[in-house]
């Protein structure tokens, strides 16, 4: 029995090891959306920063500002969404089968 333990506790710092170079990796990804027909991209990464935001000129409009800002923030909500769907892809692997709901 202390040998299983062994064996389980090697087990997991093995997993450990490797959840961390996940992440780590995840850093490095990216995931883009889209709104107003492309007229407004939003990049963010793998550990749910927003890196870049692109807005074509045409869209802005001094006299309706509120369509830019409402642009931008369902840009930026759908990447931060497609985050963390690569979130949950990449290290869902992990946590499979271990019902460990809202790890990442």
């Amino acid at each position: 029995m202390k040998n299983n333990m062994g064996n389980m506790m090697k087990q997991m710092q093995k997993m450990q090891k490797q959840m961390a170079q996940a992440q780590e990796e995840l850093k490095d990804k990216t995931v883009e959306a889209t709104a107003g027909g492309g007229a407004i991209k939003v990049t963010a990464s793998g550990d749910k920063r927003i890196v870049d935001i692109e807005i074509d000129q045409d869209v802005v409009d001094p006299e309706d500002v509120e369509m830019l800002q409402d642009l931008v923030l369902a840009a930026t909500n759908e990447a931060l969404k497609k985050a963390d769907e690569m979130i949950e892809q990449d290290m869902g692997k992990f946590t499979k089968g271990m019902n460990m709901p809202g790890m990442f």
